[in-house]
């Protein structure tokens, strides 16, 4: 199976911080959806592929465990790596890490479930991402 990760290079930002002039930990999961773009762009299953094919995936659950913090001016990079699962879901497993050093600052994952154009609730993968799983050889 085929090792589905992307990685996104950013730079903290001045309006990036805090008072402590470090990241404010609510950014990071700013970061993380970035890397999820990031990851949807690479492998063909970014948010406009789900709207065009009816259908939505809030976030349902997001973790973070902050490690070492990126203040203004850090280059880091955000891996983000794919975890299949059989149910209906989509997880996603991060990792930022300063450039310079290599220095783990933030490890998280985030859940998202699929939700149809009248906001309801799919037990069930669409026929879309049963199709990219498929082609990607991502296994149960």
């Amino acid at each position: 199976m085929e090792k589905l990760v992307a990685v996104k290079h950013m730079e903290v930002r001045f309006s990036e911080v805090d008072s402590m002039r470090i990241v404010w930990h609510g950014n990071y999961v700013k970061y993380f959806e970035d890397a999820r773009e990031a990851f949807g762009e690479k492998y063909g299953f970014g948010y406009r592929d789900m709207v065009a094919n009816g259908f939505y995936a809030p976030v349902v659950k997001m973790e973070l465990e902050y490690k070492s913090p990126l203040a203004f001016g850090d280059e880091f990079d955000v891996e983000v790596r794919y975890s299949p699962c059989e149910a209906a879901k989509l997880i996603f497993e991060y990792t930022i890490r300063k450039s310079a050093t290599g220095e783990v600052s933030v490890t998280g994952s985030s859940t998202q479930v699929f939700i149809d154009t009248d906001f309801k609730l799919l037990l069930y993968c669409p026929p879309f991402v049963e199709r990219w799983r498929k082609e990607r050889g991502v296994e149960m």
